[in-house]
């Protein structure tokens, strides 16, 4: 389970009623939520929260560097809490699942120098795809 909630209380993040249930809906391993499915499990806690609420708080979590958000062949933004553990996704080409995964070894080592075309290279994304058990 991610640390969310501690992460906020640690910076003092202004824990309303509103924020905190969106926290608590992130909350967790292999979360990826859309900002809709956000609100929806929100509003279950929650049942007056808005969706403008929502996408606020959302903001807030993703400048404070607390939530990533992961966008994967054009579908809707995805907001993961994991965003302070170095990882990488591993993603369904059928129905879109997405899971964290921590490979072996320094994604940075696959790009030789000579095709670094003189770039000081700080981070790499690397998306796996494939199919999920439910889709193969």
């Amino acid at each position: 389970m991610s640390d969310l909630l501690e992460r906020l209380r640690t910076r003092g993040w202004r824990m309303t009623a509103q924020r905190r249930v969106v926290a608590e809906v992130l909350d967790g391993d292999h979360v990826h939520l859309t900002a809709d499915e956000v609100h929806a499990l929100a509003a279950r806690r929650l049942p007056e929260i808005s969706r403008a609420t929502v996408y606020n708080a959302l903001g807030e979590l993703v400048a404070l560097g607390e939530v990533a958000e992961v966008s994967t062949d054009g579908r809707a933004k995805r907001y993961d809490p994991n965003a302070r553990t170095p990882h990488q996704h591993l993603v369904c080409s059928g129905c879109g699942t997405i899971r964290d995964v921590r490979p072996a070894g320094d994604p940075l080592a696959g790009l030789p120098e000579s095709e670094r075309m003189g770039f000081t290279v700080s981070k790499a994304d690397v998306t796996y795809r494939g199919l999920c058990p439910s889709c193969s």
